[in-house]
């Protein structure tokens, strides 16, 4: 969609928005079912990006402990412990500019995927750009999907980092898509961006090629001793809109209510899968900031009547639309 449309949408009345996203929800995803994901940090703080939000940056005083790649039982411990709690994605981050071939750390976290893709899981990876053929790798490996934000609009990202621009993270997402496996890709609202942003951001989303197969929508979570400690939280219904445009943008993705869920009612978040979310990260703990407790997501999610939805860790990535090939998107077909 263009912006213009986009715009369009956000600017209806609250209701006869959502009523628009319940309807392409119900179309796409009939059973009114959430996957439940858990993130894990495998390589904590000491980044060399200057992301003005991320505590992670060693850049900033934030105050983390910088942490070394978790041992690969470590690793497997905390993915056993997700399955049995009920998660059916694990993703695993690491702070680092990007990952490269043949180096010890890239073969390390190979190492890992491997056994983490035996346990039925779907398999996420958020490591940085990603050239050719890491991304090759890694999919043989077992991802299933690789995730890489883009944060907030095009015009916006130079005022959020410096240290790479928003085409070397566009051509992440190209190799990520190349490669075979699904793309993750949302944003960070609270960023000191306009509504107009938030519009051109979701605009570049969903005209990849092919679209997200999830995205992740985030509420910055401002942290002490980064650029953005002091802005404002974001308006939860601010929240539920773009959660409804973007159900509405990207039919098909599995749309993530992600960071920021700690400050929201259970009424909000309820207000937010109305409206299209079907995935929350889930667990005790996010990169570096908390998540609702385990108990507290699913006594919600019961009385809310939400089921679960069952892992895929062999599932196809989405296919390429050729109609959309000769269009201005920046993951087109070749």
């Amino acid at each position: 969609m263009n912006y213009e449309q986009l715009n369009d949408l956000y600017k209806l009345p609250l209701f006869e928005l959502i009523e628009k996203s319940r309807a392409v929800h119900k179309t796409n995803w009939p059973k009114d079912e959430v996957q439940l994901c858990t993130l894990l940090s495998i390589k904590t703080g000491g980044c060399s990006e200057d992301c003005s939000y991320c505590a992670q940056s060693a850049r900033h005083s934030s105050g983390i402990e910088v942490e070394r790649l978790m041992a690969k039982d470590a690793v497997m411990e905390r993915a056993l412990q997700a399955r049995a709690n009920g998660s059916t994605r694990f993703c695993m981050g690491a702070a680092w500019r990007g990952v490269r071939m043949g180096t010890q750390r890239f073969e390390q976290v190979l190492d890992i995927v491997t056994d983490v893709a035996k346990l039925g899981m779907e398999v996420c990876v958020t490591l940085g750009e990603l050239g050719a053929e890491e991304a090759v790798a890694l999919k043989k490996a077992g991802v299933t999907a690789y995730n890489h934000n883009v944060d907030t609009s095009p015009e916006h990202y130079p005022n959020i980092v410096t240290t790479h621009t928003f085409e070397d993270r566009l051509r992440t997402i190209r190799h990520a898509q190349d490669a075979g496996m699904s793309v993750c890709c949302g944003g960070i609202l609270g960023l000191g961006e306009t509504i107009e942003d938030r519009l051109k951001m979701l605009e570049v989303i969903s005209n990849f090629n092919p679209q997200p197969e999830s995205i992740p929508v985030n509420a910055l979570m401002p942290m002490p001793g980064t650029p953005l400690a002091e802005n404002p939280q974001v308006d939860p219904l601010d929240l539920v809109r773009m959660i409804a445009v973007t159900r509405i943008a990207v039919p098909k993705a599995k749309v993530r209510l992600s960071a920021g869920r700690t400050c929201l009612s259970e009424e909000a978040q309820a207000l937010c899968f109305y409206a299209g979310a079907n995935s929350i990260f889930y667990g005790d703990k996010l990169l570096t900031a908390k998540n609702p407790a385990v108990e507290k997501d699913r006594a919600l999610l019961g009385k809310l009547g939400l089921a679960t939805l069952a892992p895929q860790p062999e599932m196809e990535a989405p296919a390429c639309d050729e109609e959309q090939a000769l269009s201005p998107s920046c993951c087109g077909c070749d």
